[in-house]
């Protein structure tokens, strides 16, 4: 989960009925003068960026769908859906350095460049042509996360030797000019990671 790839700061678990991906395809002051270092305050991006340092484990945290962290994750999502740019949204895709963690795979890190984040990129393509003429005017309202029904997935359940939280059916709503109602995009499976949400699946799970 090294530092989150694009400053993390999104999530794929694997159904049972998908195969692992075969091999080869497809995050000095002076002495005389006392000093008190002032903290300097991190955006929450690059705090949830430090839950990825070599050797921290999972947890059996449950997330939530709320805090500083998560609210920046979201809303790099969303701002990459609207201009186009899926770089932007990886602080919200699962991280590498989790994925190497969690999956029992040949070559997770293969897996996740050419599958999973291959996905999400054009996912996010896919989602700012759907905007159409309404993108740069199109609104984020919430990001709805239905956390009563997300279970863990033990070891060995998804090509896993880490357990971690997986739930399906979270939606990205938002408004637009042209609407009366807010309309909403899928995001389709979020994973669990020490106790933060991330993006595994965004509008399709392959």
């Amino acid at each position: 989960m090294s530092a989150l790839t694009a400053g993390m700061s999104i999530v794929i678990a694997c159904t049972h009925g998908e195969p692992p991906t075969p091999p080869g395809s497809p995050s000095v002051a002076p002495l005389d003068l006392p000093v008190s270092p002032t903290p300097v305050p991190q955006p929450p991006i690059a705090d949830a960026a430090a839950a990825f340092r070599p050797g921290l484990e999972q947890t059996r945290e449950k997330p939530t769908a709320s805090g500083q962290a998560f609210e920046a994750r979201r809303d790099a999502l969303w701002q990459a859906i609207v201009t186009d740019d899926p770089e932007g949204a990886m602080p919200f895709f699962f991280p590498l350095e989790a994925y190497e963690q969690v999956k029992d795979i040949g070559d997770p890190a293969s897996d996740w460049r050419r599958r999973l984040v291959a996905a999400y990129k054009h996912d996010i393509h896919d989602l700012h042509a759907k905007l159409g003429d309404d993108a740069a005017r199109a609104r984020l309202v919430t990001l709805t996360v239905p956390g009563d029904r997300a279970g863990w997935v033990d070891p060995g359940g998804e090509w896993n030797k880490v357990g971690y939280y997986r739930v399906y059916g979270s939606k990205l709503h938002f408004s637009t000019p042209n609407r009366d109602s807010d309309q909403t995009f899928d995001v389709k499976s979020l994973i669990s990671w020490r106790g933060e949400w991330f993006v595994v699946h965004l509008s399709a799970i392959q």
